[in-house]
This record gives structure tokens, sequence and C-alpha cells, in this order.
């Protein structure tokens, strides 16, 4: 199983209501992403945001300077808000972070969990489900051929367009993040791509009839059932000592989430809830290193995961309580993850 950590580069709040600095933000993550890599974590994924809270729009950008500082861990993003975005832009961002880091670049595209960049780029929501169809069509042709011919409804086709520069291996490796589609879940099943499922509330096992959907379609298309690959990304934070885990995420994670609540019209976050998250059915990996293995490894159980990426900013804890969580991560609980 690989493991890695995820991050949206989150702007915590002090005392005085003023959001910690970007260019500060940015910062820390380069040093967050190098003690991953030297942690040795699988894959760092890094998500894409337009609002005052997350210090991160372009995850390229950001990947490509992490590219410099690290020497094995993949960079990926989670996710790419494809429907917004220019598939030939992205593939070509993506290439350069590709051969920057000698191939280890990773494009997590999907619908993204706020609806920001649709206004903010020029685009119809009402187009939501179609623009993500066809570009994601688009991407992945050219993620096949240097020279594209393609047409669709909503962007201006190509006709012997060259796109420049190619992966260091050729191809960039795309997988399909999903939040609970089901539409989504039997396209990446039919396309033979991986698929990662954000599971960031509620309890786990009832994704297990779309994890089962996946696998069916993706069997069903004639793809290899020995190279399916399926990812969990969940909030995560680890201390030495589970109580502690749990009150030094709890300010920062209910802050925010009753931030996001308000804006979706829902009651405040309350602690009562962050712990029955915590327990073993629920979707929060919060706790000691031993809680995080099993926690996981009923996931394992659970779906067949091949992948976990624990994110663990949200909120927007201190600096040093996540290098202290990757610390963890790295040298407690991915070893003994990888025995599964």
């Amino acid at each position: 199983m690989e493991t890695g950590i995820g991050m949206f580069g989150d702007l915590s709040l002090d005392t005085n209501g003023k959001r910690k600095p970007a260019a500060q933000r940015l910062e820390e993550l380069m040093a967050e992403i190098r003690l991953a890599d030297e942690a040795g974590l699988d894959v760092f994924a890094l998500g894409e945001h337009h609002r005052e809270d997350y210090a991160v729009s372009s995850p390229e950008i950001v990947l490509a300077a992490a590219a410099s500082v690290t020497k094995n861990i993949k960079l990926a993003s989670a996710v790419t808000v494809l429907s917004s975005a220019d598939p030939v832009k992205v593939y070509e961002d993506f290439a350069t972070v590709d051969l920057l880091s000698k191939g280890r670049a990773e494009i997590m595209a999907g619908r993204g969990s706020f609806i920001e960049s649709f206004p903010l780029y020029g685009y119809n929501l009402a187009d939501y489900d179609k623009l993500f169809e066809e570009k994601l069509d688009l991407l992945l042709k050219i993620n096949r051929e240097e020279t594209v011919n393609w047409k669709g409804t909503l962007r201006a086709p190509l006709v012997n367009q060259q796109v420049l520069p190619r992966a260091y291996n050729k191809q960039l490796r795309v997988w399909i993040a999903v939040g609970g589609t089901p539409e989504s879940v039997i396209r990446a099943g039919r396309l033979g791509l991986p698929l990662i499922i954000a599971i960031i509330g509620g309890y786990p096992r009832q994704f297990k009839p779309l994890v089962q959907l996946y696998k069916d379609e993706y069997e069903k298309s004639g793809h290899d059932i020995s190279k399916m690959e399926i990812g969990i990304h969940s909030h995560s934070f680890v201390a030495e000592e589970s109580q502690a885990a749990a009150d030094g995420l709890y300010p920062y994670y209910a802050r925010q989430m009753s931030k996001i609540g308000m804006e979706r019209g829902w009651p405040p976050y309350s602690r009562q809830q962050f712990e029955a998250g915590r327990t073993k059915e629920g979707a929060l990996f919060v706790g000691s290193p031993n809680e995080i293995v099993d926690k996981i490894s009923y996931m394992h159980e659970l779906f067949g995961i091949t992948r976990f990426v624990a994110h663990i900013d949200v909120g927007g804890a201190p600096h040093k309580d996540l290098m202290k969580t990757i610390e963890l991560y790295g040298k407690e609980i991915a070893p003994r993850l990888k025995k599964l």
C-alpha cells in the first residue's frame, strides 16, 4: 500500500482574526513536502482552491518548486479542477513538473468540492457535468498523443496541434478523484483509470457499494484487474498520544468546518461530531500511530485500497504539529502499512 500526505495550504486565523500570510504558508509547505520525501512517504498531494482561506490556487507551480527540494516522492494535485481548466495547459504544466522531477508528477482530476473557479474563469455551472466529461476526454487524448485532433462542444477544436513538452515517461499518471458521484466512478472504471475517493465525513463503510461499482465496471470493461488501483483521501492528524492528537487538531478543524458549514447551511461543527469521526467506523483518522495503522488497515479490509492519502492541514494547525504528523506517518505508520 502506498501512503501519502495531502494538503490544501490552509491559512489559519490568529486570535485577532488575521490570516497567516500566504508567503509564510508556502514556505512552510516546502519544508513539509521535503520532510515527507525524507520520511520515505510515497506521494504528496496538493489541492486547488480559489478562496481566501487557502494559499494554493495553482498546485502545479508549488509542485514544480517541490520538485527541486525532493528526490523520490510522487507529486500530485488533489485535485485539479478539470471542469474549469484548459486540458492543454494542464497537460503542459504537469508535463513540466514531470520533467523537473524526472517522472514523479501525477494528476488527480476531479470536479472539486467548491465552485469558485467556474465564475472566476468564465464557465457556466449549467455545464458542470458536460465540462468535466469533455475536458477529461481531451486530457486523456493529449496524454496519449503528441499531435492532437479533437472536437467537442464547449471548447474550440484542435486540428493537428502539437502539445509540448511531453512527460518524462511519455505519459502522465491520471487518477479520477470523486466525492461520491456514481457517474464519475463508472467513468473511471470504464476508462481503466485509478480511482481516489475523498471520504471526509459520515461512515466510510457507506462507500463500499461505490467501490464495488467501480470494480465491476473496471472488470466488465476488460481491464486487467491486477492493475486496478483504489485510493482514499481523508482528514488526518497524528500525535504520540491519542488525546494529544484530538486536542491539538480540534480547534483548527472545528473552525474551518463550521465556516464551510455556514456557507452551505449546515449547523456549527461540534466536538461530539469530531469524536464520532475518530471511532473505528468514522471518517477521521486522528489519533496515535497505533490507532491510525489499525484504522487504515480496516479501510484496506473494506475496500482493498492500494493508496491512502492523509489530508493533515484542515484549518491550519501549527507547522510544528504538521511536521510531527508527517514524521510519525513516515517512521511509524507507513512501514507497518506496507506489509499489507
